[in-house]
C-alpha cells in the first residue's frame, strides 16, 4: 500500500490538484464530466486522501462540484463566472500595467522579449498550450517587474474560467500572431512609460475573448451551463 503522510501527502495533493487543472483548462477533461477519486488515485499510485484534497482545492476554484452520494463533476462553463473574472483580471492588470509606467525591473524587462519570441513561435507552430504557457509568463513578469507579484497570484487563481474559452478560440489561425502583435503593443507603452496607452492596449487585448464568445458559445453550446 502506498501510504501518504505529512509532506508527502499534500505534496501528493497539490500535484493532482495541478494535473487535473490542466487537463480541465485544456478540455482534455470535458465540461460535465466525471472524476473517478478511486480511478485517480490508481493512476498517480496514492491513496484517495490527496485525491480527495485536490478535489476539494479544485472545487473551491469553482472548476468541480462534489455532490454527495453522487460523485464529483468537472463543472460547465459560466459565462457569470468568466466575464466576473475577466472584469477582475482587467481591473488589476489595468493597475499593474499603469504601476509599470512609473517604474519596472530592468532583470525582469529582459526576459519578456524571451517569452514573447517563444509565444510567437509557438502561435506559428500551432502549440496551443506552449501558446498559453508564454502568455501566462508573460502577464506575470509584468507584475513582477512592476513590483505586483501578489496580484497575479490573485489574477492566476481566477483566469481558469477565463483560460477554458481561451482555449476554444485559440484553433483560430489568425488569432494567435494577433495576441503576440497585442503584447508587444503593450510591451511598448510600458517602455514609452505612457499609462494611458498601455492601459487601453491592455484592455483592448483582454476584450479578444469577449469578440470571440457568441461564435464559441454557438458552436460549443454542449460545453456551456
Amino acid at each position: 500500500m502506498n501510504v501518504e503522510t505529512g509532506d508527502v501527502a499534500e505534496s501528493s495533493a497539490r500535484r493532482i490538484e495541478r494535473e487535473i487543472r490542466k487537463a480541465i483548462i485544456t478540455l482534455e477533461i470535458t465540461p460535465g464530466a466525471p472524476l473517478s477519486e478511486q480511478e485517480i488515485a490508481e493512476r498517480y499510485k496514492v491513496s484517495r486522501q490527496p485525491v480527495r484534497e485536490a478535489f476539494i482545492a479544485l472545487a473551491r476554484a469553482g472548476l468541480v462540484e462534489i455532490l454527495p452520494r453522487r460523485g464529483t463533476f468537472v463543472v460547465k462553463i459560466s459565462l457569470d463566472r468568466m466575464l466576473e473574472a475577466r472584469f477582475i483580471r482587467e481591473t488589476l492588470e489595468a493597475g499593474i500595467v499603469r504601476r509599470a509606467c512609473e517604474r519596472f525591473d530592468a532583470r525582469i524587462r529582459t526576459r519578456i522579449d524571451f517569452y514573447l519570441d517563444a509565444q510567437a513561435a509557438a502561435a506559428e507552430a500551432g502549440a496551443h498550450y506552449e501558446f498559453q504557457r508564454a502568455d501566462e509568463r508573460f502577464h506575470a513578469a509584468l507584475a513582477e517587474g512592476a513590483g505586483c507579484p501578489t496580484a497575479w497570484s490573485v489574477i492566476d487563481d481566477i483566469k481558469a474560467h477565463m483560460d477554458r474559452v481561451c482555449h476554444l478560440t485559440l484553433p483560430s489561425a489568425t488569432a494567435l500572431p494577433r495576441l503576440v502583435e497585442q503584447h508587444r503593443a503593450i510591451l511598448a507603452a510600458i517602455d514609452a512609460r505612457e499609462p494611458d496607452r498601455a492601459e487601453a492596449e491592455l484592455k483592448t487585448h483582454l476584450s479578444e475573448i469577449l469578440k470571440a464568445l457568441p461564435q464559441v458559445r454557438a458552436d460549443h453550446s454542449d460545453l456551456f451551463i
